[in-house]
């Protein structure tokens, strides 16, 4: 967090995110001294573009912060089934009691994995959850290595590919039981670590990497 000031005054600043493309004025900013000082929050690897160009007056500022405040509504707990591709080694389906890294995971084929898995699980979602909330729902995922795209019901609410790793699930979710899916996607490491170990007929992966450390 942090408190930027520019030398404007008499404009009102206008947040957009980089990443979403979303904008919006700010709720929160004050001119001191001929500046205009607007209060940040950033995510890990975050930044804003801020913008002056529509008149202060038409845009005051408020009590509200500039940045959404989140609370929990409940967390997803219990087993994942895991769909991998075993055209890439990988098992066609495997129970996780609990989210791990895969290459922590004892099978070979999970450990040293490359590729999308598909996860799936059911949850259920109160009728007082969805009728008196008064703002948007959203789904955190923690944390992902490296790609997400996330499906509830059958309707993709985004793809993630960077903290913070949450989609908006408000038009997807809905009373009772829900189907969630997440296909997540890796980077190469996995397998070509695995590929070291095998015979040159056996590998899936080629590299002109002699050695892996």
């Amino acid at each position: 967090t942090a408190t930027v000031a520019f030398r404007v005054r008499g404009k009102a600043p206008e947040l957009l995110n980089p990443v979403t493309g979303e904008r919006k004025f700010a709720t929160a900013y004050e001119e001191k001294d001929g500046r205009t000082l607007v209060p940040l929050e950033f995510n890990p690897c975050g930044s804003w573009f801020v913008v002056f160009r529509a008149p202060a007056s038409a845009h005051l500022p408020t009590v509200k912060p500039n940045d959404m405040e989140l609370k929990p509504l409940q967390a997803i707990t219990g087993a994942w089934t895991v769909h991998f591709d075993p055209k890439w080694g990988g098992p066609a389906t495997a129970q996780f009691d609990s989210l791990v890294s895969w290459p922590t995971r004892p099978e070979p084929g999970i450990k040293y994995y490359s590729g999308t898995a598909t996860y799936e699980k059911t949850f259920d979602l109160s009728q007082s959850a969805i009728e008196n909330r008064k703002s948007k729902i959203y789904l955190d995922l923690g944390d992902v290595c490296e790609l997400a795209e996330v499906k509830v019901n059958g309707k993709s609410c985004g793809i993630v590919w960077c903290p913070p790793w949450r989609v908006d699930v408000t038009d997807a979710v809905k009373p009772g039981e829900n189907q969630l899916q997440i296909e997540v996607v890796n980077f190469w490491p996995n397998r070509i670590i695995g590929d070291a170990s095998l015979p040159a007929g056996q590998r899936f992966t080629q590299t002109n990497i002699r050695k892996l450390t």
